[in-house]
């Protein structure tokens, strides 16, 4: 009887995987590499050679885009598993005193848009500190902090107006969101989509209408950018928000469709009285995966 020897299956590398997730997470070759330290040829060098290992073509591309195939949706998991439990592994040895819960908030529009992917990712280098997370507006997380039931938070505030407040780590210009070929801003008075006292993006926008004399009415109140978007991208209403925020169905206007230009506003980073190195590894992170990935967004 002939005995058939199988070769074995190749072995997946960690840092391909990482450089895979990094393509899948951007949906860019060229900011995936400034993320894994790499230059673009050596990138796509490595993707093909993930894709000779599995047989399978991972990515379509096209001028402007890149995403997943089928074969790239079913790897991602295994990719993010295999790493996290490297980091894991790795966390266990080289930082095994750096553990515990930490209290960490955010407002609402930074929690729906990047605090998912800022927590995933801290997991994966500190599998062992816990972060509890609370969503909220600026002004009730400020005193949630004050009341010691905070031990860091983000929020948003205009230029300038507590300059001794916290750290500045990202400023950035304000909008007024329209649909894409839509007729909101045409209307009279202006349907405006906005939250309550108290938002830095509320105040700028509506003291900008009444020095201009435009009339306005607040035609939809919520506290979730998510809800804005949507009245917005329904063309019922416009909104000021940051330009960032803009999906491919909205458009930024301004002066040239009869809207007073926005000013800017600033997230600050807020700690408590309390510290710890656990809490100073959740700061750390924070700073760096935000301003990087605002800036993607940007």
């Amino acid at each position: 009887m002939t005995l058939t020897i199988r070769q074995p299956l190749p072995l997946l590398d960690n840092d391909i995987l990482r450089t895979f997730v990094a393509i899948a997470e951007s949906g860019s070759f060229t900011t995936a590499a400034d993320r894994v330290f790499r230059t673009p040829s050596a990138v796509s060098m490595q993707i093909k050679k993930l894709e000779e290992q599995l047989n399978a073509t991972l990515f379509l591309r096209d001028a402007r885009s890149v995403s997943l195939t089928e074969s790239g949706e079913t790897l991602l998991p295994y990719a993010r598993r295999m790493l996290a439990l490297s980091n894991e592994a790795v966390g266990r040895f080289r930082m095994p005193e750096m553990k515990g819960v930490v209290r960490l908030g955010a407002p609402d529009d930074i929690g729906e848009r990047f605090m998912p992917t800022i927590l995933r990712r801290f997991a994966e280098v500190y599998p062992a500190i816990m972060v509890d997370l609370t969503v909220d507006t600026s002004g009730q997380l400020r005193r949630r902090l004050q009341e010691q039931r905070l031990d860091l938070t983000l929020v948003n505030c205009a230029p300038g107006m507590v300059s001794h407040e916290g750290e500045v780590i990202h400023t950035e210009q304000l909008v007024w969101a329209g649909a894409k070929c839509g007729t909101a801003h045409l209307r009279d008075p202006l349907p405006v989509s906005i939250w309550e006292d108290g938002c830095c993006w509320r105040a700028d926008a509506l003291a900008r209408l009444d020095k201009e004399k435009r009339p306005y009415r607040i035609a939809y109140l919520s506290a979730h950018t998510m809800a804005q978007r949507a009245a917005v991208i329904a063309d019922l209403a416009v909104a000021p928000l940051p330009r960032s925020y803009l999906t491919d169905d909205m458009t930024a206007l301004g002066s040239r469709q009869g809207l007073p230009d926005l000013g800017s506003f600033e997230v600050r980073l807020l700690t408590g009285a309390e510290t710890s190195d656990t809490i100073q590894a959740v700061a750390d992170s924070v700073r760096f995966a935000f301003s990087e990935m605002i800036g993607i967004a940007a």
